[in-house]
């Protein structure tokens, strides 16, 4: 279904974790200090998981690629105003560009209502129209398959369906590493994240204690659904404006590149 190259169309300098303006360039030994403490919890982290629980769209794929994600946006913002609700997005909303934005906002008014299960269908539809163009996220294969290959499981707690979940990790070769533990979006859409109900179910399956767990996520919301759950979480980051929301969230060991993860997995780090 989406095949691309197992290793990592990766070109770049290996950059290891996000770090602040200030400590690109020459910083006080306090700062340093400070960086040197940050990976030694994050290889605790890393290699104290024994169950890690993944978002999708971001960590382990880019789902809507490019402008994409505006355009389905926009297309639930058309579908909105042609049913007489487009006043449930807000001015933020509508910059955003956020597909589950829509479906959120009307979900919270109307509650089960048939408009918001025809959204949430087109929605899922346009999820598996996006995965012939999925593009996997740098490293993120063989990591997962190396952890795997040490004992930790893994499961996919996210906001997306799960049958493109599903058809993206097949495709990939992945499925198997997730024996079949992906818990996407529900009719309850008041149970996405940051509610942490997905997480809870895949604990739960797993026989996994909170305190056994790691999220990796991209977003605030993930952020506060591994609080609510009780698990240590990892934020994973395309750029500084997406580090920024996580470190003022509260999040304390953030990455922008998953081989970081690969290499202390490897001993290397």
């Amino acid at each position: 279904m989406v095949h691309r190259p197992l290793g990592n169309h990766h070109v770049r300098p290996d950059t290891l974790l996000v770090t602040s303006d200030a400590t690109k360039k020459t910083v006080p030994v306090a700062d340093e200090t400070g960086s040197r403490r940050e990976l030694s919890g994050l290889v605790g982290l890393v290699k104290g998981a024994k169950f890690v629980l993944w978002d999708f769209d971001g960590p382990i794929c880019r789902l809507f690629v490019g402008d994409s994600a505006k355009e389905v946006a926009r297309r639930q913002e058309v579908w909105l105003e042609s049913h007489g609700r487009g006043d449930v997005l807000t001015a933020e909303d509508r910059r955003a560009g956020d597909p589950h934005a829509a479906l959120i906002r009307l979900a919270s008014r109307q509650p089960g209502s048939d408009l918001v299960v025809e959204l949430e269908k087109r929605l899922a539809r346009e999820e598996l129209a996006a995965l012939p163009t999925a593009l996997p996220t740098s490293w993120v294969d063989p990591l997962i398959q190396t952890w795997r290959a040490v004992g930790t499981r893994h499961a996919v707690t996210t906001n997306n369906s799960a049958d493109p979940v599903r058809l993206y990790l097949e495709g990939r070769g992945l499925a198997d590493c997730f024996e079949r533990h992906i818990y996407g979006r529900t009719s309850d859409l008041g149970l996405l994240k940051p509610h942490p109900y997905c997480l809870n179910r895949a604990l739960t399956a797993m026989g996994a204690a909170p305190e056994d767990a790691l999220m990796i996520g991209d977003a605030v919301t993930d952020y506060e659904a591994a609080q609510a759950a009780g698990v240590a979480f990892l934020g994973f980051a395309r750029n500084e404006r997406k580090e920024a929301l996580l470190r003022e969230a509260g999040a304390v060991h953030v990455v922008h590149d998953l081989s970081l993860l690969l290499k202390i997995l490897r001993g290397r780090s």
